[in-house]
């Protein structure tokens, strides 16, 4: 008897101080709710309706400019003079301007020779282009295997130049830079710039150079990316829909309204004369492609997008590549609008309108706001709001303006439709990563010159024939875990529970739904799995 009465004590005890924890936890978040949390809420939520509009209207803006682009028949051609470029019988094959065409890479051991071999079989005269291969590796091995492949295309008559230098100092705007220091560059008009894992079609500069020749106001084309792996998993399909929409849209509105869009870092072909007026390749931050465009467009200078000239190219489809690649892309502007902003306000050359397209729509609203408000507005806003029900979203900013931008955001790729969930609940997990490099870009933090390569796969998940297929990796688990993204989706399922059992507007739906879609990326369960990735 006398051990059952003090095995009963303890848990008696236990469950007293549990329930006095609860107690204080309750009064302290009491006292705190109304005079603290509950206005710091409507704040935020008044916020993020307020960016949710500037979103909004942005899009409905960039969808009027597309249907009065297709309904009007705004080609390039009509907008520009075109012609081919004709033989000359006097001048021969100096009639066609000289063409350099540089291949930064870096350790590309699965794509070096699909890039170099593309532009080698570019159409051309071959006494007017010289491709330029800029190889950073530190993989002697691979810096090997590159030097053998430029040497067997200089076999075959190519005017090839395999260049290297002892550091990898600016990353790929220092290989760029030192590329343009050659010698031989001098005597060229142009240059097409084309990433490790691009392969542009023979007819790509015969579609591209007349554009500039023509025009002595362009100082770049811009080609559109054609995705060869965008099947490959559910990651790129993803992946797919939102570049889709950058080049179908917002490259074309901006080549169409102020001859102004980023510079996509390849696919394009720039003049040199108007690259070396507006400072040339600068290592400033992780987006030199976007730095160079702005200060060209500073100048006075006009861009061109041809939608219909694509470029075939690679996506990433392991998570860890994916998540390098977004910090680059999302910290990289916010940088660059940090250094660039007061330079932009002060510039006498462009106009005020272009000057507000800048600094407004092209970096506020798109490389700013939309990362922020996502993340802020739907994952934690939106939920924290169930806990505190005091605060009301209205339904037209909780439903009905994400639904229509979720919906203006699908019309560049028609085929995905169906996948439009994904890509929210997706989207909605990498906007935590986005904002977190955006912050990082803005406050210039040690991680903003982070630049890791995005890694190309190419054909390394092909079987080979008459290899065995290779034995499915084993991962550690702490290898692929996200902290981050698995407190977020601890805190939704947590809120969703308490929506089960307190809420009444079934919000929980969506909660359950976006914290499974936080744990499965936090474990690292996304894209494609390789050996030692």
């Amino acid at each position: 008897m006398d051990r059952l009465s003090s095995s009963t004590i303890l848990p008696d005890a236990f469950q007293g101080a549990r329930d006095d924890i609860s107690m204080q936890l309750e009064i302290i978040w009491a006292q705190i709710k109304a005079p603290l949390i509950v206005p710091l809420l409507r704040i935020s939520v008044v916020l993020c309706l307020i960016m949710s509009l500037m979103l909004f209207i942005e899009r409905v803006y960039m969808g009027i400019v597309i249907v009065l682009i297709k309904l009007f028949g705004r080609k390039p051609e009509k907008r520009y003079k075109w012609e081919a470029i004709k033989d000359d019988v006097e001048l021969g094959n100096s009639a066609y301007p000289m063409v350099l065409v540089q291949i930064p890479m870096y350790n590309e051991r699965e794509v070096y020779q699909l890039s170099i071999g593309a532009a080698c079989g570019l159409s051309w005269p071959s006494d007017r282009i010289i491709i330029q291969v800029l190889d950073d590796s530190t993989d002697s091995t691979i810096k090997d295997l590159v030097e053998l492949e430029c040497q067997r295309w200089a076999s075959k008559g190519i005017n090839i130049k395999y260049e290297i230098r002892d550091n990898r100092n600016g990353y790929k705007a220092g290989a760029l830079k030192e590329g343009m220091k050659r010698s031989y560059v001098k005597q060229c008009d142009y240059v097409a710039i084309f990433d490790a894992d691009f392969q542009p079609e023979p007819d790509f500069l015969w579609r591209t150079i007349p554009f500039l020749t023509h025009n002595p106001q362009l100082a770049l084309v811009q080609a559109r990316w054609k995705f060869v792996n965008s099947d490959e998993c559910l990651m790129t399909r993803i992946q797919e829909m939102s570049l889709d929409y950058h080049f179908t849209v917002e490259q074309e509105v901006g080549s169409s309204t102020y001859a102004f869009f980023g510079f996509n870092g390849t696919a394009g072909v720039w003049r040199i004369a108007a690259l070396n007026e507006a400072g040339g390749w600068k290592d400033r931050t992780t987006v030199e492609d976007m730095d160079l465009a702005v200060r060209a467009s500073l100048k006075g200078w006009k861009f061109l997008y041809l939608g219909g000239v694509q470029v075939k190219n690679e996506l990433p489809s392991t998570l860890k590549a994916y998540r390098y690649q977004q910090h680059r892309w999302s910290c990289g502007p916010a940088n660059l609008f940090r250094k660039m902003a007061m330079e932009i306000i002060r510039n006498k050359k462009v106009s005020l309108w272009k000057k507000v397209h800048v600094i407004y729509s092209f970096f506020f609203i798109r490389k700013i706001i939309a990362h922020i408000n996502t993340f802020v507005f739907y994952c934690i806003v939106l939920p924290a709001t169930v806990v505190v029900p005091e605060v009301v979203v209205p339904k037209w900013g909780s439903v009905y303006i994400p639904s229509l931008i979720t919906l203006l955001n699908a019309v560049g790729t028609p085929r995905s439709l169906h996948l439009l969930v994904f890509w929210i609940l997706f989207e909605n997990v990498m906007s935590l990563h986005r904002m977190k490099a955006t912050i990082i870009g803005l406050l210039e933090t040690n991680r903003a010159n982070e630049w890791i390569v995005t890694e190309k796969l190419g054909d390394a998940l092909k079987p080979k024939a008459g290899l065995k297929a290779p034995r499915k990796p084993r991962f550690r688990i702490g290898e692929r875990l996200h902290l981050l993204e698995l407190a977020v989706g601890a805190f939704l399922l947590y809120v969703g529970w308490y929506d089960v059992f307190f809420g009444k507007n079934h919000f929980f739906i969506f909660l359950f739904i976006q914290a499974a879609a936080f744990f499965i990326v936090g474990f690292g369960y996304v894209g494609t799995f390789v050996p030692n990735s």
